[in-house]
């Protein structure tokens, strides 16, 4: 049987949701049903000096079974710019 070509998905973004959330700590967990993927923003000296914490501003979780479907898409995306990246 020959591979049949994946359906475009035409994504809505609703109003509200357009700005999206700025994140520079990412955290990921799991149980055997999800992953979680916890975009958080760093706040230096918030749990006091020479302590980091981090507010979580969006959760995201994903059925295992799409996990290497976003690692594909990732890499993808970053193409060939590890030195644009320093990767």
């Amino acid at each position: 049987m020959a591979d049949q070509p994946q359906p475009q998905v035409q994504l809505n973004v609703p109003p509200d949701k357009i700005a999206g959330h700025y994140a520079n700590v990412v955290s990921v967990w799991n149980t055997p049903y999800d992953f979680a993927i916890d975009f958080c923003i760093n706040q230096p000296y918030a749990a006091g000096p020479g302590a980091l914490a981090a507010q979580v501003v969006s959760r995201v979780r994903i059925p295992p079974t799409l996990v290497f479907d976003l690692l594909q898409a990732l890499n993808q995306n970053l193409g060939g710019r590890p030195a644009l990246y320093r990767l």
